[in-house]
């Protein structure tokens, strides 16, 4: 029982994370895996990215479904990211102490605060006036710096890509969640799949527990995300952001 509650809030957090921000579920639930039952740290990993797979997928169908999904620009962006990811990972192994602790979960505090403080409030039209052109050349070079930065310090790929689409690229927030979470299937695939290869199947309960949960609350929140005004989807979306780091900086300082 024990075991279930960790994982169903694991997956509550990391859904809610997903649905409303394109965040990495592994952001979330590695943490209190290896905090609260004691998993080793690949183990963890590996059950989030799996987790994030069906998650991130579920919530792009839904996005995508009302048309908030950019799946050209999202593809060259996520090819980008897939290649840099790898090379960034390389130049981190030739690099001694090279780490960034908490990073991602800084990160993830700190553009809560900026949704809430800062809304992203730029409508679709004006976002399609960026000719297709600039567009995917944008992309690719933004899926280059999301990916070399998240191979090099190992994490905070969902909340580099949702900065970059609506900070760098001029998305509106839902479009900007949508191509996040759609890119995030793909890689959080990769990732568990060389986990699983590599370190073996993990705890079966955990994952199915992991698995259902965050699947659960990332369908709820992209629902909720895709009917709501653009100021409430900004502070929904702000304060999901800084609660989530603040939860995960207390985690990671339990451990």
């Amino acid at each position: 029982m024990y075991k279930f509650i960790i994982c169903f809030v694991a997956g509550l957090g990391a859904g809610l994370g997903t649905g409303f921000a394109g965040m990495s579920a592994a952001a979330v639930i590695s943490p209190v895996l290896i905090t609260f039952l004691g998993l080793p740290a690949y183990e963890a990993v590996g059950i989030a990215l799996a987790s994030d797979v069906l998650a991130s997928a579920i919530s792009a169908y839904t996005y995508g479904k009302n048309k908030n999904l950019d799946v050209q620009n999202g593809l060259v962006m996520m090819a980008a990211v897939l290649v840099f990811t790898l090379f960034g990972s390389f130049v981190a192994s030739k690099v001694p102490n090279t780490t960034m602790g908490n990073f991602s979960v800084f990160m993830t505090f700190l553009l809560g605060i900026k949704f809430i403080v800062r809304p992203v409030m730029t409508t679709k039209e004006t976002m399609n006036r960026v000719s297709g052109r600039k567009r995917i050349i944008q992309s690719v070079i933004c899926g280059v710096a999301v990916g070399f930065i998240c191979g090099f310090i190992g994490a905070g790929g969902g909340m580099m890509m949702l900065l970059i689409l609506t900070s760098v690229l001029g998305y509106e927030l839902k479009t900007a969640v949508g191509t996040s979470v759609f890119i995030m299937a793909f890689t959080a695939f990769t990732g568990s799949v060389s986990h699983f290869v590599i370190g073996g199947m993990p705890d079966a309960w955990c994952l199915v527990y992991c698995v259902v949960s965050t699947l659960l609350w990332a369908r709820i929140a992209a629902k909720f995300a895709n009917k709501a005004a653009p100021a409430t989807l900004n502070r929904a979306t702000g304060v999901v952001l800084a609660v989530l780091g603040v939860v995960i900086l207390f985690v990671n300082y339990m451990k």
